[in-house]
């Protein structure tokens, strides 16, 4: 039987990338922002990229140039290099590796553990980032979750994390917004057409797309529905209709809806 989604996930909104605010001192995914989201008792979520010697690490892009004081590829340095990367605006912290964030969150805040695609057209994984994961997450305590824009990625987690649940990250898929895409991948992800092979138990929809009817269809059968990502009370209050739960950012939202 799959894991299911623990409630925690359904009771309060969902920082994304953490509660991060670089103006403040907090980037994307930093230690600063995981503790301030940790302070103000929202659930976090974070996203995974590989390192060149097959580490998990806490960072958005595939390449460092938007976020750190430095550029290329994530996966061109080791862990220890990007550890000593700085994030911009984060103070010289460098960019840290799950396991430290598992042991900074320690189960005080759900935490939601998206992993990037690793492919770059959503094709079959070679398992390095998901094996990486499933060990960092190796006697953990705490609300987790797994998620994946990528089918493949979520049934190779399936393989490799049994016990903790799993969802697919989802979209309107417009070829217009997903130019790296095929824009025969784009329809065919559009439907979500691999929930039910990978053993999924969520999906984290994108907000403006909430009306769709297979992601509606997926609520009505009970499936837990989070969203991605909501920027205000407005469109906060507009996605609740349609979904359980927010991702949120650039405001502080009531922790109880």
């Amino acid at each position: 039987m799959k894991p299911a989604l623990p409630a925690a996930f359904l009771s309060g909104p969902l920082a994304h990338r953490a509660l991060h605010d670089a103006a403040d001192g907090r980037p994307e995914n930093s230690r600063a922002a995981i503790r301030a989201a940790i302070a103000a008792g929202y659930g976090i979520e974070i996203d995974l990229q590989l390192s060149g010697d097959g580490c998990a690490m806490v960072f958005h892009d595939d390449d460092l140039d938007r976020l750190a004081e430095a550029s290329g590829p994530v996966k061109a340095r080791s862990r220890d290099e990007l550890a000593a990367t700085a994030l911009k605006g984060g103070a010289g912290e460098g960019i840290p590796d799950l396991a430290e964030v598992l042991q900074i969150v320690a189960g005080q805040v759900p935490l939601l553990i998206e992993l990037k695609d690793q492919h770059g057209q959503m094709g079959i994984t070679d398992g390095a980032l998901e094996q990486a994961a499933a060990k960092a997450l190796q006697g953990y305590h705490g609300p987790v979750a797994l998620m994946s824009f990528n089918p493949h990625s979520v049934a190779e987690l399936a393989r490799l994390a049994p016990g903790i649940p799993r969802g697919i990250v989802t979209s309107a898929y417009d070829p217009a917004e997903w130019t790296e895409l095929p824009r025969a991948v784009c329809d065919d992800l559009r439907g979500i057409p691999d929930f039910e092979r990978t053993g999924a138990a969520f999906i984290s929809h994108e907000a403006s797309d909430l009306t769709r009817p297979r992601v509606q269809a997926l609520r009505n059968e009970g499936v837990p529905v989070l969203c991605w990502t909501v920027t205000s009370p407005e469109e906060e209050a507009a996605a609740r209709v349609l979904a359980d739960n927010v991702t949120f950012e650039q405001y502080l939202p009531p922790l109880t809806p």
